[in-house]
């Protein structure tokens, strides 16, 4: 590495330059808001109102809509239609507390979706922990990212939590209006008729096989959907799998934040779960990971991950692992690709998923409940599927700015902090965690980026690639050679390799011109006299 004793001053010179420059461009470039026209739903629809409730024209008084599963994105879902006053059923295979090993932090982004929702008391009386940002650890150097909170009400922060305690509150809320039922039952197949779904087939918890019918079937059961195939194009990824472990009674070097330790081969997350609890998660590359059964795991983390892990808490880290509880799971990614289909929607993590290295998944979740919400609000009647159908292609172009901005950068960081042999990934590496250690404009906006706090996708390709001139700057002063000028054409071009196919998956135009996508101003249907 060059040392930057003397080149420090030129490069923050530089890279003020850059900042400006960037932050000039962000500001013209704001995430798009919603286009829809307004409608007169002041006139007798052919839907009847009974105390602020939707009924269906055809006389179906049962159910308004249909909800596939009931975690994080289901159980919200169902709360926030029921306010609305929509008649809704979910149907969740298992209504005991969930216990998994993510969807354990919730960005402030997220936070700030939820109490949109009104569901912010869901994090009380779970132990929730209070996040104000991430420290990051390399080679023995650390720095800490605050979350930029300034312009915020004091109670926004991130939040961390068991992840079934959080999703048992957010089912006891839903189930505590009347028009919203909670049912236990395994959803065996869409009812499909013409072309339109028209409602779900379902196997009860005593077996007994049932059928649903509603205007609208919301699926969203989870990343391992047997539904997706007939409403999205699944392209799922696997890059990595996560070994979870329970750290207890230790101490975080730095309370109150989510730990990164940039190892060898990929990263090491640590935040807390409790009072008493912090969570760790070992990431793996690739689908196979050491057995936990014969004791390869064991001996895997505690001769190659317990070196890496920041002395305050490797007793804490050796002693989890002997105790045993050693569990996996394996980290998806599956881009939006959806197939509009009248009668039906996908949402959550069986609709897209990206890597949960930055854990924006539920940021994700709630974000689209809130522009579903708004799209569906003017609408008393859902009958007419295809004109519904069509009118909620709006929403796959509306959600983007927040989707594509958290998905884009998941997968681009987890590359770039994943080691690798190569130099020019390597020079990239050090890079970025030089130029989010510099502080100010340089840590603020990407970690607005990943808090969800400023979901701008012009913004994150802006600080993407001044990372790789920051990286190119490093290598080329003070003095150049033809080695170095080789190996900063490499980092750029690594850069465009690792960003580019990611953006090209979310979508170019949806991602940076949804203006000019036909379904951003389409207006909600006429209602009926």
């Amino acid at each position: 590495m060059v040392d930057l004793g003397l080149s420090g001053s030129i490069l923050a010179v530089l890279f003020g330059f850059i900042a400006v420059f960037c932050f000039v461009i962000i500001q013209k470039n704001s995430a798009p808001k919603h286009k829809i026209d307004d409608v007169d739903t002041s006139s007798t629809a052919a839907t009847t109102v009974y105390d602020g409730e939707c009924r269906s024209k055809d006389g179906n008084d049962d159910v308004d809509i249909i909800i596939v599963g009931a975690g994080v994105a289901g159980a919200a879902l169902a709360h926030t239609l029921g306010k609305e006053g929509r008649r809704v059923i979910v149907i969740e295979r298992d209504l005991t507390e969930p216990d998994r090993i993510v969807g354990e932090l919730l960005q402030p982004g997220g936070y700030l979706k939820l109490q949109e929702l009104g569901l912010e008391d869901c994090v009380e009386k779970i132990d929730a922990q209070r996040v104000f940002g991430y420290a990051l650890f390399k080679d023995g150097k650390s720095t800490r990212l605050p979350y930029p909170l300034e312009k915020f009400h004091a109670d926004v922060s991130g939040r961390s939590f068991h992840n079934g305690r959080f999703i048992q509150r957010m089912r006891e809320k839903a189930a505590s209006l009347p028009n919203v039922k909670l049912e236990q039952g395994t959803v065996t197949s869409l009812l499909e008729e013409n072309g339109t779904i028209r409602g779900v087939q379902y196997k009860t918890k005593s077996g007994e096989e049932l059928k649903a019918y509603a205007p609208l079937t919301v699926v969203c059961d989870g990343c391992f959907s047997n539904l997706r195939r007939t409403l999205c194009d699944p392209k799922v990824e696997v890059p990595s799998c996560f070994v979870g472990l329970v750290l207890e009674n230790c101490q975080l070097p730095h309370e109150n934040h989510g730990h990164v330790v940039l190892a060898d081969p990929s990263p090491i997350l640590f935040y807390p779960i409790s009072s008493t609890e912090v969570r760790c998660l070992v990431d793996v590359p690739g689908q196979k990971v050491p057995s936990i059964s014969n004791g390869e795991m064991a001996k895997y983390l505690k001769t190659v991950v317990a070196p890496q892990v920041p002395p305050e808490i490797k007793d804490a880290f050796v002693a989890a692992v002997d105790k045993g509880n050693i569990r996996t799971m394996p980290n998806r990614s599956m881009p939006a690709a959806p197939h509009p289909t009248p009668g039906a929607l996908l949402m959550g993590d069986a609709f897209n998923m990206r890597h949960p290295l930055t854990g924006g998944g539920m940021t994700v979740a709630l974000s689209d409940i809130v522009v579903l919400r708004d799209l569906l609000k003017p609408l008393r009647d859902l009958n007419d599927a295809p004109t519904l159908c069509k009118y909620l292609e709006s929403f796959y172009t509306l959600r983007k700015p927040v989707a594509s901005t958290i998905n884009t950068l998941a997968g681009a960081l987890y590359k770039v902090f994943c080691a690798s042999p190569d130099q020019a990934r390597k020079e990239m590496r050090e890079a970025c965690f030089d130029y989010l250690s510099l502080g100010g404009v340089f840590s603020e906006g990407p970690v607005s980026l990943l808090s969800g706090l400023n979901p701008r996708p012009l913004s994150l390709v802006c600080h993407f690639f001044a990372v790789a001139i920051f990286g190119v700057g490093r290598l080329l002063l003070p003095f150049p050679s033809p080695k170095r000028l080789w190996i900063g054409a490499r980092l750029i071009s690594g850069a465009s390799g690792i960003i580019f196919p990611i953006i090209k998956a979310e979508g170019f135009r949806q991602m940076f011109f949804p203006a000019t996508v036909p379904a951003y101003y389409r207006a909600p249907p006429e209602v009926r006299l």
